[in-house]
């Protein structure tokens, strides 16, 4: 990328364009790390004792699909606001947590480990939802099924550690 592009105010619609791309990419990485973590691991889940309400592991995918492109529409909405100040680090923080979950839960089988994260996670993302809704409305909206989500996969992550203790 040029210096000039580098000195681009955040609201010029070039560097907007560049940002997005840039959420998604950073999204990308958390999933990818998410989905390197999951590889080969379906016939252990599906081995697992699990709760009469878990869901099977084929729908893991699809519901990720769309909670990552929302949380990249939604990082990048805050980001049009302020820029990258505070709001932002927590974004970052939550994603950087997410990308550690899965390959704790799925990889390594650490139940109890992935468990407290997975706490930790969430609260990161509620206060990126709090945040964000003082910074760009909108934004914070984007996040609510995605720690709707999480917030069920807590309850999962605490319930198959207790059955498979």
């Amino acid at each position: 990328m040029s210096q000039a592009a580098l000195r681009l105010p955040h609201h010029h619609p070039r560097r907007r364009w560049l940002a997005l791309a840039g959420f998604g990419l950073a999204v990308f990485v958390a999933a990818a790390i998410g989905g390197l973590g999951v590889a080969g691991t379906s016939a252990e889940y599906n081995g697992l004792q699990q709760p009469a309400w878990a869901p099977p592991s084929w729908l893991f995918g699809p519901v990720w699909t769309v909670l990552y492109v929302m949380i990249a529409l939604s990082g990048w909405l805050a980001w049009q606001r302020v820029g990258f100040t505070w709001p932002l680090w927590l974004f970052t923080a939550q994603l950087v947590l997410n990308a550690i979950w899965t390959p704790l839960f799925f990889g390594a089988g650490q139940y109890g480990l992935a468990f407290a994260e997975i706490v930790v996670m969430w609260l990161a993302i509620g206060a990126t939802v709090v945040a964000f809704w003082r910074v760009r409305r909108a934004a914070a909206l984007l996040l609510l099924p995605y720690w709707a989500w999480v917030t069920f996969a807590t309850a999962l992550n605490f319930a198959i550690w207790r059955l498979n203790a």
